[in-house]
C-alpha cells in the first residue's frame, strides 16, 4: 500500500482527532461564525472591533464567541474591560486562513 495513504489510513483510525475536526468544522459551518473567523485570521481582536467589522448586535457576536470559544476554535483574553479572541489552535488557523483566502479574498501570509 502507498506510504501516504497508510498514513491517512492511521490518523482516520485516530478518533479523537477526527471527532474534534467534525465538532470544529459543525461550529464554523454558520455564516456569522465564518465572517468572525474571517476577521480574526491570525490576530488577536476585541469584541467591539469584531462587533464593528461584521454589523451585528453585541449580544448576538458573544452568543457566536461563546459556542467557538467552547468548541476549541478560539481562547478569550481579558485585559479591563475588554476581551480578546483568537484561534486557538495552530491546525485550526491553518484551515481559517485557507477558508479566509478563498471565501473571504484575504490572501494567506508568506
Amino acid at each position: 500500500m502507498n506510504p501516504e495513504i497508510q498514513d491517512i489510513f492511521e490518523l482516520i483510525e485516530r478518533k479523537e482527532h477526527i471527532e474534534q475536526a467534525a465538532r470544529a468544522m459543525k461550529a464554523i459551518a454558520h455564516p456569522l461564525r465564518l465572517k468572525i473567523l474571517c476577521v480574526l485570521g491570525e490576530d488577536q481582536v476585541s469584541v467591539q472591533e469584531i462587533v464593528e467589522a461584521v454589523g451585528t448586535s453585541q449580544s448576538n457576536i458573544s452568543q457566536h464567541l461563546a459556542i467557538l470559544r467552547d468548541k476549541g476554535i478560539l481562547s478569550a483574553r481579558k485585559d479591563a474591560n475588554r476581551v480578546f479572541y483568537r484561534v486557538s489552535d495552530r491546525r485550526t488557523l491553518r484551515l481559517i486562513l485557507l477558508m479566509r483566502e478563498v471565501f473571504c479574498g484575504i490572501p494567506a501570509p508568506t
